[in-house]
């Protein structure tokens, strides 16, 4: 089969970004372009999947119906099932990908695609080094095209990447004025910053105190978002511990990335820090920056091509 005959399903739910980002990066990495399906479960299954089994179509409030894809490219709980019941009910003919630990025995997918952190193993499971994300030269230079207006920063320009609060972590006051004073001692440095929802708007507002920003560039959630752009410009990469996700990216740009410490953690979030630092890919941020190589991630297109020498796409 050519790519361009390749009929690929994303099937995520709708609110999970960073896990929809994973299965299109390696859907892009394919070269192709999927369909979205986001599942709705039904009750007991939307309690109990993936350990309640016995997927048929009324476990769906949306249903899904044939055509099947040739690839299922699923990441998320409530996507097993979905990736179960299409399996059968395309007869097997469809190749199912699981992006990160289903938490149920890897037979039931064609491939399971998880990061090394993860416990998973199997002669069908891929260990990724990190998350397969969207970044690659492509997007990166559409990027700097988009957002050409960051160009007229001085070099070096720095990304700074801020998560916040999670179940797992906590950005306190304290640690966000440590990070506002390390940043406004750079000297001769542009710095572009992005923050999200968990950030807090207390928390931006001690940026804000501590830096001036009319010389440099902080996102105020209007207009495109420049994440891209940021990171395409970006000189060195500076990001918060609490974002797999971010962390990833940034690493795969191959650009000197550095995490910021938050109070808190997670066993397999430590060990995904661990085994970057140990690739040579992070270092911990405690106010100077230099520059160092390493081999840039390159998950996205590692699964890509595992998936295309067991289902023999050809170019």
């Amino acid at each position: 089969m050519k790519i361009k005959e390749l009929n690929c399903w994303i099937v995520c739910e709708e609110h999970l970004i960073g896990t929809k980002n994973q299965c299109l990066g390696i859907a892009e990495a394919l070269g192709v372009k999927p369909k979205f399906i986001s599942p709705i479960l039904k009750q007991p299954w939307k309690s109990l999947s993936p350990y309640l089994g016995f997927e048929s179509s009324w476990c769906f409030a949306n249903p899904m119906s044939p055509p099947w894809p040739d690839l299922v490219i699923a990441g998320g709980r409530k996507s097993i099932a979905a990736s179960k019941y299409i399996k059968r009910a395309s007869g097997g003919k469809c190749f199912t990908v699981q992006v990160q630990d289903p938490r149920i025995s890897s037979r039931h997918f064609d491939l399971v695609a998880a990061p090394a952190h993860d416990p998973i193993r199997g002669s069908n499971v891929i260990q990724t080094q990190a998350t397969p994300n969207r970044i690659s030269k492509e997007i990166l230079e559409e990027a700097r095209a988009q957002f050409a207006t960051f160009e007229k920063l001085p070099q070096p320009r720095v990304a700074v990447l801020i998560g916040g609060s999670s179940k797992a972590y906590t950005l306190t006051h304290d640690i966000m004025t440590k990070l506002s004073l390390h940043l406004s001692r750079l000297k001769d440095v542009s710095l572009m910053i992005t923050t999200s929802r968990r950030t807090g708007a207390e928390n931006e507002q001690i940026l804000k105190d501590h830096i001036n920003m009319d010389k440099h560039f902080l996102w105020d959630g209007h207009g495109p978002n420049p994440y891209f752009g940021i990171l395409a410009f970006a000189d060195f990469i500076l990001v918060t511990a609490d974002s797999a996700s971010m962390l990833s990216e940034a690493c795969t740009t191959g650009k000197p990335v550095y995490m910021i410490h938050l109070d808190g953690g997670h066993p397999r979030i430590d060990k995904l820090h661990q085994n970057l630092q140990e690739l040579g890919c992070i270092r911990k941020f405690e106010g100077q920056l230099e520059h160092w190589d390493y081999e840039a991630l390159n998950d996205a297109a590692m699964v890509a091509q595992e998936i295309k020498k067991r289902i023999k796409i050809n170019e």
